[in-house]
C-alpha cells in the first residue's frame, strides 16, 4: 500500500503549521499514509534529504592548533631575532630563541588537542536506532536513516528521532525539559490546535531528541536533522567563538610592549652608533635586550598557568575545551544558571503530604525515614502507589531509581522508601486497571488485599478526586468532605511551585463488577494529597551564597512557569523581589529596558531559545563577564554567546555541549563555584608572573638606556643580557605560575573589566622596583668602573647586582596585598627551589673558566657578594613598606566609613 505514496516529494517543515492541520491534511502533504513508506521510496527520500543528523563543526586541523601558537606580537619579534641571529650565524643567541618558542607552542598544542578530544568522545553518546513502519510492517531502523513520511512508533523509554505530528496517542507523555526546561513531562495529543501556539504548547508534536516518558503513540515525520526544532537551535551555535576577556587583555598587553621595545630598540641601536660602536655589535645589543627585555616566557607562563588550571578543575569535574576558559571562568560576575537538571535533580520528588489531620513536610529530616508517619499519610502513599505504572530500574542498598512516568516514579519511590507500602505489593497482578488519560485527569486499580477484600485505588487531580469522593478520610474514621479546606491546601502547595495529585480510595461490594473497562470512580473517600517538584541539587543552595560572597550575580533562565521557578529561587537564596522576568514580557521590552529589568531580578522564566540569546546579549551589553550553564539544547545558543559556557557531560545534550566551553563531568552546579575559585588563582598567578617579567624587563631596557646616555661602555655584552635572561626568569616565572591561591579568592569581587592585566597598585609597582633595580644596577657599573676595575669585573658586578635584585623580586611577586612574611616559604617549591638553582648556576658561571670566558665574566669575592645580596634585598624592602603602606591606608578607610 505505501508504494502510492512514491509519487510526489513530501512537503518541507518550515512555514507549514502542522500542529495545526488534521491528521489526513499532514499524510497527503508528506505523500505517505498510516501504514508508512515502502523500502524503495524510503532509499529515495534518504538520498533526497540526506541522513537525518545534526552537523557539527568540525574538529579543528591540527596544523592550524599549531600555527595558533605564533600568532603574537611578541612571538613575531622573537621569531624575526632567531631569524637573524641564525643568519649571522650566532647558534647560541638563535637556539636559545627557538627552544623557548618551541616549548610554548608545545604545550598550548597538545592541551587544546586533547580538549577537542575529550568532547568528540561525548559527542558519541547518542540514541542510535528506533522503530518505524515500512511496507505496513514495524521495523528497527538507525535513527540517520529516518525520512520525511515515515510513520515512527513510540514507547516508553523511547528517545524521538524526528520532529513528529502525532496522529495516534495512549496516555502518551514525553519529557521536553531538554527544550523547554519543564521538570514535568508534557501530556501529548492528536487533534489539531491553534495556528498561532508556541512551541511549548504544541501537544500534538513529539519534537526530535526528547523521551518518551510513558504511554505509546504513532506519528509522521515532518523533519529530520537540521529541519527539525533541535536542527534550527544548532544551527544557531555554529560558528567562531570571541575572544575571552584574557586574550583580550594579553593581545593588548603584547602590541603594548611591543611598541614600546620596538621602539626603545631603535633609539638604542641609533645613539650607539652615534656614539661609536660598530653597526655589527649594536645589532647584537639591540637583539639580546630584545631577549632580556620582551617577556617571552609570558606565553609560556599563560600557558603553564592555564594547563595547571586545567589540571586541577579535572580534578573537580571540569574538562576544559579552550586554556583561556580557566580564567574566564574567574573573572566572571553573572552566572545564567538553566533550572532543570543544573540547579535541580531533573526528578520530580514528593515533599509533602496533605491529609485532614495537616500538612507534613517530608524534607525536615526528622521523621525518621517514614517509621513514624500516621496512618493517614500513609493511607496517602499507599494508594498513590499502588494505581501506578512506574517500573523500579535500579535497586541498591543506598538508592532505588523507578522509570516511567515522572509522576508515577515520584510516587512510588516515597512510598516504597517510607515503608508505606512493599514492592512486591505494588508489582502484584490488580484485578483491573485504567492508566491515567489526560482528558480524565486520573488513573485507577483495583486490587485484591487480604481475606479477598477489593479495593479501589484512584489518584489524579484535586478536582477530579473531590468529584469522585463523598466523605473525607480522618484520623478516627471518615468525615464530611470539606472542599474548602481541600482547594485551600492544594493552592498552598501550588503557590510554592508544587505539582499536586490527590488520592482517594473506596472497598468494592462483593456484588459489584471490577472489570476492564472500569467506570468512572465514584463513592471515594479523599484520602490526601501528595505535592511534588524537582528539588534543588545538594549543595547548591551554599554554592549560590558562595557566588554572592564572591560578587557573582547567579541567574535561573529557563522555560519553566514563572511559578515554578521563583519557588526554586527562593529555596536557594536566589532574591527574586520583583516578578520573574517572562518571554512575553521581554518582547514589549527594547534592549536598554531589558538591561534595566534584568537588574531587578534573579529569575528568567517561560522564555525560549532565543529569549536566553538575547538575555545573555543584554548582559554583555550592560559590560557583564557572563557565564552560562545548562544542560539542554535550549542552552545552547546562550552558551555559545556567553564569555564561557558551561554544559553538563553527564546529561547534557550533544548540542549543549558543542557550544561549551567547560564541560562538567558530574553535572553538578556546585562544580561552577570550584571552578570560579579556580579561575581566579589562575588569574592570580598570571598576573604575579606579568608583573615580575615586566618590572625585571623594565630594568633591563632602562639600565641599558641609561648606560647610553652615560657614555659608559656597553653595560652588558649581548651573550650576558642572554645569559641573564636565563638565570633571572629563565625558570622563575614559570615556576611562579605555580603559586597557590591566598585563600581569599572567593571573598573578592570579580576584577573590573576596565583594570586590564595589571592593577594600578601593580603597574605602579612594577614602575618604582623597575626604576631602582635600572638605578642600582648602573650606579654599581659607574662605581665600579670609577674604582678602576677593569670593564669585565665592572659588568660581573652590574650583571650579579641584577641577578640578586631579580631573585628578591621574584619572592615579593608572590602576592599583590599580603606581606610576604604572612606566606609560607615552601608553599610554592618549584619557585624556591629554581631561584636557588639560578644564583647556584650563575656561581658555577662565573667560577668555571669554560663558561666565564664564553660569558666574559669573572669571579666576585665574597664581600662582593654580600653587597650584591645587600643592596640586592633593599627591592624586597620597598616593596613591604609599599603593601604596609596601601593596608594601612584601607584600614583607616574602613574606620572613617564606619
Amino acid at each position: 500500500m505505501a508504494a502510492r505514496f512514491a509519487a510526489s516529494a513530501p512537503r518541507p517543515m518550515k512555514s507549514v503549521p502542522w500542529h495545526a492541520m488534521s491528521s489526513e491534511a499532514v499524510f497527503a502533504a508528506q505523500t505517505s499514509g498510516p501504514e508508512g513508506l515502502g523500502t524503495e521510496e524510503a532509499a529515495r527520500r534518504l538520498a533526497e534529504v540526506g541522513p537525518n543528523e545534526l552537523s557539527f563543526v568540525g574538529a579543528t586541523p591540527w596544523w592550524r592548533v599549531l600555527i595558533r601558537q605564533f600568532i603574537s606580537p611578541l612571538i613575531g619579534i622573537l621569531l624575526v631575532a632567531a631569524i637573524v641571529t641564525l643568519i649571522q650565524q650566532h647558534w647560541v643567541d638563535s637556539g636559545a630563541i627557538l627552544l623557548v618558542l618551541t616549548i610554548n607552542a608545545a604545550l598550548g598544542f597538545v592541551q587544546e588537542r586533547k580538549a577537542e578530544a575529550d568532547v568528540r568522545a561525548l559527542q558519541a553518546m547518542s540514541t542510535p536506532s528506533c522503530r518505524v513502519l515500512r511496507e505496513g510492517y514495524g521495523q528497527v531502523v538507525p535513527g540517520r536513516d529516518v525520512v520525511p513520511g515515515d510513520v515512527v512508533l513510540l514507547e516508553s523509554g523511547e528517545r524521538v528521532p524526528a520532529d513528529l505530528r502525532l496522529f495516534e496517542v495512549n496516555g502518551l507523555q514525553v519529557d521536553e525539559s531538554m527544550l523547554t526546561g519543564e521538570s514535568f513531562a508534557a501530556t501529548k495529543r492528536s487533534v489539531p490546535l491553534p495556528e498561532d501556539v508556541g512551541d511549548a504548547d504544541k501537544a500534538n508534536i513529539a519534537f526530535s531528541g526528547t523521551f518518551v516518558g510513558s504511554g505509546r503513540g504513532r506519528g509522521i515525520v515532518i523533519a529530520t536533522g537540521a529541519g527539525t526544532a533541535l536542527g534550527e537551535i544548532n544551527a544557531l551555535i555554529q560558528g567562531p567563538s570571541g575572544k575571552s576577556p584574557l586574550q583580550l587583555l594579553t593581545h593588548s598587553l603584547e602590541r603594548r610592549i611591543g611598541m614600546i621595545v620596538l621602539g626603545a630598540l631603535v633609539f638604542i641601536f641609533i645613539a650607539g652608533l652615534v656614539l661609536g660602536n660598530d653597526v655589527s655589535t649594536m645589532f647584537r645589543t639591540a637583539v639580546g635586550l630584545a631577549v632580556a627585555t620582551i617577556p617571552e616566557s609570558l606565553p609560556i607562563v599563560l600557558t603553564v598557568a592555564l594547563s595547571l588550571g586545567v589540571s586541577r578543575m579535572a580534578r573537580r569535574n571540569a574538562i576544559v575545551r579552550t586554556l583561556p576558559a580557566v580564567e574566564t571562568l574567574g573573572s566572571t560576575d553573572v552566572i545564567g544558571s538553566d533550572k532543570t537538571g543544573t540547579l535541580t535533580e531533573n526528578r520530580l520528588t514528593v515533599e509533602r503530604v496533605w491529609t485532614s489531620a495537616g500538612m507534613l513536610d517530608l524534607t525536615d529530616g526528622d521523621d525518621d525515614g517514614g517509621s513514624a508517619d500516621p496512618p493517614l499519610v500513609r493511607s496517602v502513599l499507599s494508594a498513590g502507589a499502588l494505581t501506578n505504572e512506574a517500573t523500579l530500574s535500579a535497586e541498591d542498598e543506598e538508592d532505588l531509581e523507578y522509570s516511567g512516568d515522572a509522576v508515577d516514579a515520584a510516587m512510588a519511590l516515597a512510598a516504597v522508601v517510607r515503608g508505606a507500602v512493599i514492592e512486591s505489593d505494588r508489582t502484584a497482578v490488580p484485578v483491573a486497571h485504567q492508566p491515567y488519560e489526560p482528558h480524565f485527569r486520573y488513573s485507577q486499580t483495583v486490587r485484591r488485599e487480604a481475606h479477598g477484600r477489593r479495593v479501589l485505588y484512584v489518584k489524579g487531580s484535586p478536582e477530579a478526586l473531590l468529584h469522585a469522593s463523598t466523605h473525607l478520610a480522618g484520623p478516627a474514621g471518615n468525615i464530611p468532605l470539606d472542599a474548602v479546606r481541600i482547594h485551600g491546601a492544594n493552592e498552598e502547595m501550588g503557590r510554592d511551585g508544587l505539582r499536586v495529585i490527590a488520592t482517594g480510595s473506596r472497598v468494592i461490594a462483593h456484588d459489584e463488577d471490577a472489570v476492564e473497562p472500569l467506570p468512572p470512580p465514584s463513592g471515594l473517600t479523599f484520602l490526601g494529597m501528595e505535592g511534588m517538584t524537582d528539588p534543588p541539587r545538594p549543595g547548591v543552595a551554599a554554592a549560590v551564597e558562595k557566588c554572592r560572597r564572591a560578587g557573582i550575580k547567579v541567574m535561573m533562565i529557563t522555560g519553566d512557569h514563572p511559578v515554578t521557578a521563583v519557588a526554586i529561587a527562593d529555596r536557594l537564596g536566589m532574591p527574586s523581589g520583583k516578578p520573574a522576568l517572562t518571554g512575553t514580557e521581554m518582547a514589549n521590552l527594547d534592549d536598554h529596558m531589558l538591561a534595566a529589568r534584568l537588574e531587578q531580578t534573579s529569575v528568567a522564566a517561560r522564555v525560549s531559545p532565543v529569549d536566553k540569546l538575547r538575555i545573555v546579549e543584554a548582559l554583555k551589553g550592560a559590560g557583564k563577564v557572563v557565564a552560562v550553564t545548562g544542560d539542554g539544547v535550549n542552552d545552547a545558543p546562550a552558551l555559545k554567546s556567553a564569555a564561557i559556557g558551561v554544559a553538563m557531560g553527564r546529561s547534557g545534550t550533544d548540542v549543549a555541549r558543542e557550544a561549551a566551553d567547560i564541560i562538567l563531568t558530574d553535572d553538578n552546579f556546585v562544580t561552577i563555584v570550584h571552578a570560579v575559585e579556580e579561575g581566579r588563582i589562575t588569574f592570580a598567578a598570571i598576573r604575579k608572573t606579568t608583573y615580575f617579567l615586566l618590572s625585571t624587563g623594565a630594568a633591563a631596557l632602562l639600565a641599558v638606556t641609561l648606560s647610553v646616555f652615560a657614555e659608559t661602555p656597553l653595560l652588558f655584552l649581548p651573550v650576558q643580557m642572554l645569559w641573564m635572561n636565563v638565570v633571572t626568569n629563565g625558570v622563575q616565572d614559570i615556576a611562579l605560575a605555580f603559586e597557590p591561591g591566598e585563600g581569599d579568592e572567593l571573598g573578592r569581587p570579580p576584577r573590573p573589566a576596565s583594570e586590564g592585566l595589571l592593577s594600578r597598585t601593580l603597574w605602579f609597582r612594577a614602575g618604582i622596583t623597575g626604576a631602582w633595580m635600572a638605578l642600582a644596577v648602573i650606579l654599581t657599573f659607574i662605581v665600579e668602573l670609577n674604582a678602576g676595575y677593569q670593564e669585565i669585573h665592572a659588568r660581573t658586578m652590574a650583571l650579579t647586582m641584577f641577578v640578586m635584585l631579580s631573585f628578591f623580586q621574584v619572592f615579593s611577586s608572590r602576592a599583590e596585598m599580603k606581606s610576604l612574611f604572612q606566606l609560607r616559604l615552601l608553599a610554592n617549591k618549584p619557585l624556591f627551589f629554581t631561584s636557588l638553582g639560578a644564583l647556584g648556576l650563575h656561581w658555577a658561571a662565573m667560577t668555571w673558566p669554560v663558561t666565564a670566558g664564553l660569558l666574559e665574566i669573572t669571579p666576585l669575592t665574597a664581600w662582593e657578594w654580600l653587597t650584591c645580596i645587600a643592596v640586592g634585598s633593599t627591592v624586597l624592602l620597598i616593596v613591604e613598606a609599599e603593601k604596609a603602606v596601601r593596608r594601612w591606608y584601607r584600614r583607616n578607610e574602613v574606620t572613617v566609613a564606619t
